[in-house]
């Protein structure tokens, strides 16, 4: 069964896509999935890291399975056959 990506808000317009799905790879890491992705959408590359800092640290809130990714293990959080993960965009004010 493949990974669904679902993206809320901004990143649907970003991705051009509600929702993709990629192929499942046993020991995917979130961090690795992010990564693929972004080479394979350079638009979303760039909300998913600081790309000054080389830093992956994504610029969205991401929920696998409807649990946000810090109450898992974060960007190394192991991806599973089936899993959801959505984007939702952060929203900065000032």
């Amino acid at each position: 069964m493949p990974l669904t990506l679902k993206f809320i808000g901004a990143l649907r317009q970003i991705s051009g896509n509600p929702q993709v799905k990629i192929d499942f790879q046993k020991g995917l890491t979130l961090k690795t999935m992010v990564a693929k992705v972004s080479v394979e959408m350079p638009q979303l590359g760039k909300i998913f890291s600081d790309q000054q800092l080389g830093d992956a640290r994504s610029n969205a809130l991401v929920l696998v399975n409807g649990r946000e990714i810090s109450v898992l293990d974060g960007l190394e959080t192991v991806l599973h056959d089936g899993d959801e993960i959505v984007f939702i965009p952060v929203v900065h004010g000032g």
